[in-house]
């Protein structure tokens, strides 16, 4: 197993850093720090002074004094969104220097959230997101593949150390890291340990629309105090929502939004972690198309009034173009595809499979085809 998988974004970020600054968010841990530095062919952070991290003392303070490299060359900052000011010496930065460095800003809570307001970047740089890693970036192409996946997940460190022990423990720090210093670094939280319930509590809720109202209930706090727990644990990447994709043509129920962890691992219900994996997977391919190819594509459910539901709907500018369904075993296209397919004709409808290596098209113009293949040729090459 290389040490080094290759990211989807890396060959667009190449092309924009000559020109722009590059913005990279995500979740912690998902490489971004390490792809900066593999862009640049630099061997590690801590053998350069073109790397400064505002959780190093160092090199904050290097970064509040506005003391950087002289003469041309890269520049990662990282974490530096943590800095009030960050905006405006980065601005500054690169009006300056823009002819001399090609600066790469991370960040592992939402970036994105943070650079809005203040003293406008626009036009200074590209965004990007990197997600943990996607069957097609670790050239899955068997079951086995997936199936191993499933149990080291998509972050990298689990995922190349292969041990379901160490996955473990990996994913219980991960989660307490990400809940003490992310969350109460975006906004000041009071009792910590609640939300931390909170988050034990969602794995087993993967793939239903999630009930504010239940959560409401076995937290006994307020459904305002619940729901923006919730928009907080989306706003550091420790989940991501998937809302109802309705439809003229569908009677469509306007309910509650499903909810999935870019840490599958947590997922105990072997089903529903599968469907975790496929929309984390899907979510990659639909921020790839945002970031890189300039497209509106977003990741949505369908569920109607009868109870027929389809696990995902892709939409590019609100026009489904994806119908996917999952199953563990199950090859026969289930009805309610086949009822999208009806309403959709011009839909790909996919039933993707966690036991096959079968990949066949049905008479109702559905395919069936394990997850390996599908995702094989989901990303441009």
């Amino acid at each position: 197993m290389p040490t080094y998988l290759k990211r989807t974004i890396e060959d667009q970020i190449r092309k924009d850093i000559s020109r722009k600054m590059v913005f990279l968010a995500g979740p912690r841990q998902t490489g971004k720090t390490t792809l900066a530095l593999h862009l640049f062919g630099i061997e590690s952070a801590t053998e350069t002074d073109r790397y400064l991290n505002w959780d190093v003392a160092a090199h904050r303070e290097k970064f509040m004094n506005e003391r950087f490299p002289s003469g041309c060359g890269p520049l990662i900052l990282d974490e530096i969104h943590k800095y009030s000011r960050w905006r405006q010496v980065v601005k500054g930065l690169f009006d300056m220097r823009k002819n001399e460095l090609q600066i790469i800003v991370t960040g592992s809570a939402r970036l994105d959230h943070y650079r809005r307001g203040g003293d406008s970047l626009q036009g200074r740089y590209h965004f990007f997101r990197s997600l943990p890693l996607t069957l097609y970036e670790t050239g899955a192409s068997s079951i086995n593949d997936v199936e191993s996946m499933m149990h080291y997940g998509g972050f990298p460190e689990p995922f190349l150390l292969s041990s379901e022990q160490e996955t473990r423990r990996w994913s219980r720090e991960y989660r307490s890291r990400v809940l003490q210093e992310d969350l109460s670094g975006l906004e000041r939280v009071m009792d910590i340990a609640l939300v931390e319930r909170l988050v034990m509590r969602m794995p087993e809720l993967v793939g239903s629309p999630l009930s504010l109202n239940g959560l409401r209930e076995d937290l006994d706090v307020s459904h305002q105090t619940v729901s923006r727990w919730v928009q907080l644990l989306e706003n550091i990447y420790m989940i991501f929502r998937v809302y109802p994709f309705g439809s003229s043509r569908l009677r469509s129920v306007r309910k509650e939004a499903k909810h999935y962890h870019f840490d599958w691992t947590v997922v105990p219900e072997w089903s529903s972690r599968f469907e975790n994996l496929v929309g984390c997977n899907l979510l990659a391919r639909c921020f790839y198309a945002q970031d890189v190819e300039g497209r509106d594509w977003n990741l949505m459910y369908f569920r109607d009034t009868d109870k027929r539901e389809v696990d995902f709907v892709l939409c590019d500018g609100g026009r489904p173009i994806y119908a996917i369904e999952c199953k563990l075993r199950e090859n026969h296209p289930a009805v309610p595809l086949r009822y999208f397919k009806t309403r959709f004709p011009e839909v790909n409808a996919v039933q993707l499979v966690l036991s096959s290596d079968a990949d066949v098209m049905t008479r109702d113009g559905i395919r069936v085809c394990g997850a390996h293949r599908f995702f094989r040729d989901f990303f441009p090459s």
